[in-house]
């Protein structure tokens, strides 16, 4: 990760963007490369870690890349980053239920419903496995460490285990992965009370063979990195 410079939250809004103030007192309005509902993660006071691009032609030429909560949690708000992360544990054999595989290959193409898979894992002996990745950031409870996803109802969430299951169906291994980006979660459930149709989709799947993973995460300002795996509470 790039040095990453310090902020105040003074509020997120319209999804992309997020208003800070600077250490120097300036007030600027930065990208947010997250659409969900990141509840819990953008609370106004919150300490903001944000990036800047040397793209002259970026309207916002900052981007929000962490935050730090009341409790001094660092929560990751960058999810179009998990999947690298996710990729670079595998290659660095950090997760062991998913190594040993021959070829490793991104956002290929699957399923019946016009999807692309985060991760492919192929071997001739294995087999092949879909690695479906979610970035999880919701905190539900600070004491215990329970942290859940989604934060949202997700329509797409519920498409991809759909397509998962219809993979394990096919004969071939399919892993959900809760990417944990945040440091104050230790174990991670389904969101049922938040939508309940993606609960449903899961239950079903893992009924069929569907394997979900864990995985926690270090984070600070220099880095993000897998550190190993976590719990899932079903």
């Amino acid at each position: 990760m790039s040095t990453l410079q310090k902020g105040t939250l003074i509020k997120r809004y319209k999804r992309f963007l997020a208003d800070v103030t600077t250490i120097s007192g300036e007030e600027i309005t930065i990208h947010c490369p997250n659409t969900g509902a990141m509840t819990g993660c953008a609370d106004p006071g919150f300490q903001v870690y944000y990036s800047t691009s040397d793209n002259p032609k970026r309207k916002y030429p900052n981007t929000f890349e962490l935050a730090q909560n009341q409790w001094g949690h660092f929560i990751g708000i960058n999810t179009v980053k998990a999947n690298q992360l996710v990729k670079e544990a595998i290659e660095n054999n950090l997760v062991p239920s998913l190594s040993g595989y021959q070829e490793l290959q991104t956002e290929v193409k699957y399923g019946e419903e016009n999807s692309r898979i985060d991760i492919k894992l192929s071997d001739p002996i294995k087999g092949n496995c879909y690695v479906e990745v979610k970035s999880t950031t919701l905190l539900l409870d600070h004491d215990t460490g329970l942290g859940a996803f989604p934060d949202a109802v997700t329509t797409r969430g519920q498409k991809h285990v759909r397509e998962l299951a219809h993979m394990v169906q096919s004969g071939h291994r399919a892993v959900l992965v809760f990417l944990v980006q945040h440091t104050g979660i230790s174990k991670v459930k389904v969101a049922e009370h938040i939508d309940p149709k993606y609960a449903e989709e899961i239950k079903s799947a893992l009924q069929l063979g569907l394997e979900i993973l864990v995985l926690r995460t270090h984070i600070d300002p220099d880095q993000i990195v897998v550190t190993g795996i976590g719990e899932f509470c079903d």
